[in-house]
């Protein structure tokens, strides 16, 4: 299986606002930004694609989705082939009995097809409409 995380997030942005006639009104502006993390993992082999949402990403964060790909494949032994991000590689990962990990050499994300999938899910699934609402389409 390949493995790649996406961020997705919201970034606040100033607007106009009213005011009278020759006054410029004095606003404070808060940018904002909000993120979540999209784990996936993706055989090419049969379609299968295992994937969580999380809050943030770390070390900790990549062992509870490797935890959950490995007991989702229990029965199955499972080379998961991922880039070497800090915390893909970092001492306190924990890897299950039935996974073994395999790096890609640095900066070659073209080698990775879980990377497709993020700018599929731009693409498709998170397009929203001029009103400002989400739609929610399918991945086809």
């Amino acid at each position: 299986m390949f493995q790649d995380e996406g961020r997705f997030g919201l970034l606040g942005t100033p607007r106009r606002c009213w005011a009278p006639h020759n006054m410029r009104p004095v606003v404070g502006a808060r940018l904002q930004r909000k993120y979540i993390y999209a784990f996936s993992a993706v055989s090419p082999h049969d379609g299968v694609m295992d994937s969580l949402v999380l809050p943030w990403v770390n070390a900790a964060t990549m062992s509870m989705f490797l935890a959950e790909v490995a007991e989702r494949h229990a029965s199955e032994f499972v080379l998961m082939v991922m880039d070497q991000a800090g915390w893909h590689i970092a001492g306190e990962l924990i890897v299950p009995e039935n996974m073994r990990l395999m790096f890609l050499p640095p900066y070659s994300p073209e080698l990775n097809p879980a990377e497709h999938l993020w700018k599929r899910c731009a693409r498709t699934a998170l397009q929203t409409t001029s009103s400002g609402t989400s739609t929610t389409s399918s991945m086809r």
